[in-house]
Order: structure tokens, then C-alpha cells, then sequence
């Protein structure tokens, strides 16, 4: 029913990254609870720039266009589906906070699931408010 306008597109991107923050809480979680194993490389999640990057490409303007006489050549501009998009696991091999090999800073993991925590509650109140004015539109 509102798969084809931006409220639909609205909620299937906050659902999107309500998962992908859910995700993140399992690897900080994980990082921390490995932050004294030696040798250990804390994880990390990227995914919002690479929604981004897709978000930006389905407005960016044409501007040149490519030849191609295969059909295996890749487009200039090729715009990139949102919903292809999948959140990517990152493991930070170059730092090194303890001499036993392990890079996981406790203040830091906290930190993160702090903020990850906050931008969740943010956007359960960004999908409520959005059923509410759906709501008020039908009443």
C-alpha cells in the first residue's frame, strides 16, 4: 500500500538501519566481552555511509554517458538500490592498545553502544511519529 511513496521509502530506511543498529549492539557486545582475550581485533559495522552513498545516487544527475559495446562494461553512473545495500563488518587489524596483541578500549566500546543505543531509541520515535500522522490522516 505505501511501498511506492517516501513514507513507504521512509519506513523500509529506518527499519533498514534499526536492524543494522541491532547488529551493532551484537558486535560491541562482543567486542567487549573479548576485550582481555589476547591477540583479539575488535569488530566494527559500517553501513549508513554506504546507504548514503546509494540515497545520493539515485538523485545525482546523468552527466556523461559511457560507451558500451560489451556487456560486460560497468555504467559511469550507475545508481545504486538502497535496499541492495547490506551492512558490512569491519576488523581493525592496524591499532593496538595492550601488549597481548588486543585492541578493544573499553571506553570506547562504551561509548559507541551508548551512541548506537540513542540513535536506535531516535529512530523508534522517527517510525512512531511517522504511524501517527498516518494515523491522525485516517481519523
Amino acid at each position: 500500500m505505501f511501498t511506492n511513496n517516501t513514507f513507504g521509502k521512509t519506513v523500509d530506511i529506518l527499519q533498514r538501519t534499526m536492524d543494522v543498529s541491532l547488529t551493532r549492539r551484537e558486535v560491541i557486545a562482543n567486542n567487549i566481552s573479548n576485550a582481555e582475550t589476547p591477540n583479539f581485533k575488535r569488530t566494527d559495522v559500517n553501513f549508513e555511509a554506504s546507504l548514503a552513498r546509494a540515497l545520493s545516487s539515485e538523485n545525482a544527475p546523468k552527466g556523461l554517458e559511457a560507451k558500451m559495446s560489451s556487456s560486460s562494461h560497468i555504467p559511469f553512473n550507475r545508481p545504486v538500490d538502497y535496499k541492495s545495500v547490506q551492512p558490512r563488518f569491519v576488523l581493525d587489524y592496524l591499532t593496538q592498545s595492550k601488549n597481548n596483541g588486543n585492541n578493544v578500549d573499553i571506553e570506547q566500546e562504551t561509548m559507541a553502544a551508548t551512541q548506537n543505543q540513542m540513535m536506535y531509541e531516535l529512530m523508534t520515535s522517527t517510525i512512531s511519529s511517522q504511524f501517527k500522522r498516518i494515523n491522525m490522516v485516517l481519523r
